[in-house]
């Protein structure tokens, strides 16, 4: 049976086990709903807390991927909580990989040049993982993809931590932990391109280019297996992703906390489902900005390749 959105929060925000999005039959057993820890605090200590419940398999030498932001974007996480949030995870660093749109982050070189305007460089050195060239990683029964370009260095990685600013997106509706991995993790000239384009024209989007997206993400979590955890900052929502900068559409939708999980498709549906707790026309610039991009089917296209489940239990940390 499906169950409304309205029905299932309207006692509180934090309800559980939403089935709005997708009336699919769940792929885990009673007593195997993957935990999902929510607090409405936004802190670095905040952060800190969420993370340790869901830090149990990462180790050795860390990769944190968050997005860096275009030249003073003005909703990227704050530097001085992913400063405190690194002091925290010994031999971590900062990943990132250069992009395929119009930017200083093109190149190598502007890309470092942008990190430093944006406060980056003053606490930490980022891996542009591409710097080097790429590496294919096999798409386990992607229906688009084979495989993938990543940049190269991701191999260097033992685990991964996803930071991820949850937010509006120009193309993909929404862009939480699975599009933190899949375009961010992909590599500027190539990997970028496999993943935007259909075959026919690049910056294809609409479902298809969902399901290129969760195939890249497919990729990367099966790449570091158990070794990857998730969390999305629910803060700054703008319907604009942080690529577009200084030119992202103004923030109306309220700042909700910070969600943490193992499971990257229940972190993102729980992202999802605070989001349509809110009043109408509260999350009214938001939810249209994620259904007319067809933006829900990143969810369900995560749960045929059966990348986690929707089916969680939120626990308020």
């Amino acid at each position: 049976m499906t169950v409304s959105r309205r029905d299932f929060v309207k006692s509180s925000v934090l309800a559980v086990g939403a089935l709005a999005t997708s009336s699919l039959p769940t792929l885990v057993r009673a007593g195997e709903r993957p935990k999902v820890y929510f607090s409405r605090e936004l802190s670095a200590e905040s952060l800190i807390r969420l993370y340790g419940r869901v830090n149990k398999d990462i180790g050795g030498k860390i990769a944190v991927k968050l997005h860096t932001g275009e030249p003073d974007g003005p909703n990227i996480l704050p530097r001085e909580w992913v400063r405190a949030f690194l002091a925290q995870l010994p031999n971590a660093t900062v990943v990132e990989c250069n992009v395929l749109y119009d930017s200083p982050r093109q190149t190598t070189a502007g890309h470092r040049r942008t990190l430093e305007q944006n406060g980056w460089a003053a606490f930490t050195t980022v891996d542009i993982m591409d710097e080097d060239g790429d590496a294919m990683l096999p798409v386990p029964g992607g229906k688009w993809l084979k495989e993938v370009a990543v940049g190269k260095h991701l191999l260097n990685y033992d685990s991964m931590v996803v930071l991820t600013h949850f937010k509006g997106h120009v193309m993909g509706g929404f862009g939480g932990s699975l599009k933190n991995i899949s375009i961010g993790c992909a590599s500027g000239k190539v990997g970028k391109r496999q993943l935007h384009s259909d075959g026919k024209q690049l910056w294809a989007g609409g479902p298809l280019f969902m399901e290129r997206m969760v195939e890249g993400g497919k990729a990367v979590t099966q790449h570091f297996g158990k070794r990857i955890t998730y969390i999305n900052v629910l803060r700054n929502m703008s319907v604009s992703c942080d690529c577009e900068g200084v030119n992202a559409e103004p923030v109306r939708v309220p700042d909700l906390g910070i969600l943490a999980s193992t499971d990257i498709l229940a972190v993102d549906k729980a992202s999802v489902d605070m989001v349509y707790a809110l009043p109408a026309e509260v999350r009214a610039p938001l939810v249209e900005r994620i259904e007319s991009r067809s933006g829900l089917r990143q969810l369900s296209y995560m749960k045929e390749m059966g990348m986690g489940s929707d089916d969680y239990e939120l626990i308020t940390v």
